[in-house]
């Protein structure tokens, strides 16, 4: 039976979709691509799934496209570009990024997909598919800048120079690190955390947050607005009320 290529574990509210392909650093070639596309609609279609985890299975994030396969035909889908590719449009529901090793070319593209980027001390990213003339269509020329800014950006993507990950975290391109080994773990107590809080409310934050962008001030403050209607509607002064019969205090996330 042949290996599948993309996996998805079910935890409870949480979904673990692993690239697998540790021989050539996750990189995916077309049907691994195709493949990652639908576990990101399976996992956006399942209303009991609340929040994903993507990352990389033998000590690699994802090595971007396979090059072995480019080399023979040059028709891909571009990853974002595309109506089909598997970056093309951000889901409703959260995803986190658990990242070791090498996050480049387009895996560095599907790192910033994910809402949030958990890196271990060892992982690496970058442009590297500069050196052989493949261009970015994976969504990192308009992701990256707004993620990073335009200087840091430009800089990572002319160069094709690799970030380790203590400048990746200074310049917010993730935002937390972990020990070599780690990122898997610390990224699914995250999405439990995540997943453990009021839906609604959490989802339309997170919908403003990323509508907000190149937005005038006042437009993006009516967005906020409606997207926050039917969680204080139906949310909102039922948290209220277990807040004001003792639950959550001093910062504790545990109520």
């Amino acid at each position: 039976m042949p290996k599948r290529k993309i996996i998805t574990e079910i935890n409870g509210p949480v979904s673990t979709i692993i690239i697998n392909r540790p021989e050539v650093r996750n990189a995916l070639d077309q049907e691994a691509s195709a493949e990652l596309a639908q576990h990101l609609k399976n996992f956006a279609a399942d209303e009991t799934q609340k929040v994903a985890v993507l990352t990389g299975e033998g000590g690699s994030f994802c090595a971007g496209a396979d090059l072995k396969e480019t080399a023979k035909r040059a028709d891909y889908k571009a990853w974002a570009g595309h109506p089909e590719g598997p970056l093309h449009k951000r889901l409703d529901k959260p995803i986190i990024a658990a990242i070791e090793g090498h996050a480049v070319a387009g895996g560095l593209g599907v790192a910033l997909y994910c809402d949030i980027r958990i890196a271990s001390k060892s992982a690496v990213f970058g442009v590297f598919c500069r050196r052989w003339g493949v261009p970015m269509s994976d969504g990192t020329p308009t992701r990256l800048p707004r993620i990073i800014g335009e200087g840091p950006a430009m800089d990572m993507m002319l160069s094709g120079e690799p970030i380790n990950a203590t400048r990746a975290l200074e310049l917010g391109l993730v935002t937390r690190l972990t020990d070599e080994g780690q990122a898997l773990e610390e990224a699914q107590q995250l999405a439990h955390q995540i997943a453990s809080f009021p839906e609604l409310a959490m989802l339309s934050d997170r919908h403003a947050l990323i509508s907000q962008a190149g937005l005038e001030e006042a437009k993006a403050l009516k967005i906020e607005w409606d997207a926050a209607q039917e969680a204080q509607a139906k949310e909102a002064q039922v948290g209220a009320k277990r807040f004001a019969d003792g639950a959550g205090r001093h910062g504790s996330f545990a109520d």
